[in-house]
């Protein structure tokens, strides 16, 4: 069997006119914009309302993903999530571009890049609940909405990224 060649990648500015209509269409359709960590946490709600029943109805942090007494994993912010990985994956095999691999520079081993990975990841779900949504939540759709938070938010969220980009740029060359 023969390896097809990678397709090019889309162009920057008709994908992100591709991605502010689907924000619009996400405000038209379901009356609220875009984002990943309401998902998250209504998984961990379900999950902790499976085992601790009890724990959850106490806490207002959970309890709110509960008000109406249907399942969190019946929130639409669950889907559009899964949806996310079921068109990245389908848009990879397309263009011929999943394979298994660690993206990392040369001086960087594998298990510290997954560790730095998942440090990362950390601080981004801690730092999402803290500023009351995710970088999807608060750029795409606060953003949208000219929510000065959103906005604050995001300059914090580039300013934080170019300051510790110093650091770990020559875990990159």
């Amino acid at each position: 069997m023969e390896s097809r060649p990678a397709q090019p990648y889309w162009n920057p500015y008709l994908s992100g006119i591709g991605l502010g209509l689907v924000l619009l269409a996400a405000f038209v359709v379901m009356g609220r914009g875009l984002g990943a960590s309401g998902a998250v946490a209504s998984t961990i709600t379900a999950g902790l309302n499976t085992v601790a029943p009890g724990h959850v109805a106490g806490n207002p942090a959970y309890a709110e993903y509960l008000k109406d007494g249907t399942s969190p994993l019946k929130d639409w912010l669950v889907f559009e999530v899964l949806g996310v990985f079921v068109g990245g994956y389908l848009s990879g095999m397309l263009a011929h571009r999943v394979t298994r691999t660690i993206e990392k520079g040369p001086n960087i081993t594998n298990k510290r890049r997954l560790v730095y990975a998942f440090i990362g990841g950390v601080l981004m779900g801690v730092g999402a609940k803290f500023g009351r949504g995710c970088t999807s939540g608060q750029a795409l759709s606060g953003g949208a909405l000219l929510n000065a938070g959103s906005w604050a938010f995001m300059l914090m969220v580039f300013a934080g990224a170019y300051a510790f980009a110093y650091f770990m740029r020559r875990q990159w060359q």
